[in-house]
């Protein structure tokens, strides 16, 4: 049980990462917003004219003008522990900036690129950025954070299964007389087997299912623990499986401890 939990358990951490990745990348991308940070000695002139220029664009919703002294305010209120090195600066670092929110039915691809090429060239305009970059590497790090927790668990689902085929061969020698009796008065492989499967199913479904309450636990105090990362926090956060997840993982340890089951008494049972 030990094993199967263990095993369920690393799955489960690192698919509520990957789910969190997911939801994060989900929330990026309908939000899509290009930033277009404005040189401190652009005049008022200038940047009306590159406000008209990427609102005129139909790829853009709403644009919106913020200023240095609200860019500071936005910082300290995402980031909190780093109040005290803005309030050692004499000088405020935040640049003004051109916020353009697309439309949902904007493509991010080609024509996109191709306004912030556009934009970017523009007297006044010092530096850009597109959350799209972001967009693509949750993405990446979810399929990352997927495939190394199915690796490593699956690494350990195998040794369940060797685990609880060695289990029910053991009460399989065990049973040895039993079955002997059992068959001499006629009783047949298939019903000789159920019992055994039975065992191999429970053992494999009760370990997955304890290990989802473990999962549950560990989301719930991992915030406690882990204290306050900033902005590390969003990324580490755990998102818990959903229903279609919870049961598969649930469904798999059954099958798995089927298998085990299979796998040993059909050792010891002819067909």
């Amino acid at each position: 049980m030990t094993i199967i939990c263990l095993s369920f358990l690393i799955v489960g951490v690192f698919l509520s990462l990957s789910n969190n990745l997911q939801h994060m990348a989900r929330e990026l991308s309908t939000n899509m917003v290009v930033t277009f940070f404005l040189d401190k000695a652009a005049t008022a002139a200038e940047i009306k004219g590159i406000e008209q220029k990427v609102l005129g664009s139909p790829l853009v919703s709403e644009v919106k003008v913020v200023g240095a002294e609200e860019a500071r305010d936005r910082f300290q209120k995402n980031f909190p522990d780093l109040k005290d090195i803005l309030a050692n600066l004499k000088i405020n670092p935040f640049p003004s900036s051109l916020e353009a929110r697309l439309k949902d039915t904007a493509p991010a691809s080609r024509e996109v690129a191709k306004l912030v090429q556009d934009v970017r060239r523009i007297k006044g305009v010092e530096d850009v950025q597109f959350n799209q970059d972001w967009v693509d590497k949750m993405q990446s790090l979810s399929r990352l954070a997927k495939a190394v927790g199915f690796f490593l668990g699956g690494i350990l689902m195998l040794a369940s299964f060797f685990i609880i085929s060695n289990v029910i061969k053991l009460n399989v020698i065990a049973r040895k007389n039993e079955i002997e009796i059992l068959r001499l008065v006629g009783a047949t492989n298939i019903f000789i087997r159920i019992p055994f499967l039975f065992e191999g199913i429970a053992l494999g479904g009760l370990g997955s299912m304890v290990s989802l309450a473990l999962l549950l636990l560990t989301i719930k105090l991992f915030p406690v623990y882990i204290g306050s990362l900033g902005a590390l926090q969003q990324l580490l956060n755990f998102r818990y499986l959903s229903l279609f997840q919870t049961l598969g993982l649930v469904a798999t340890g059954g099958v798995i401890g089927c298998l085990g089951s299979l796998s040993s008494v059909s050792k010891f049972l002819k067909t």
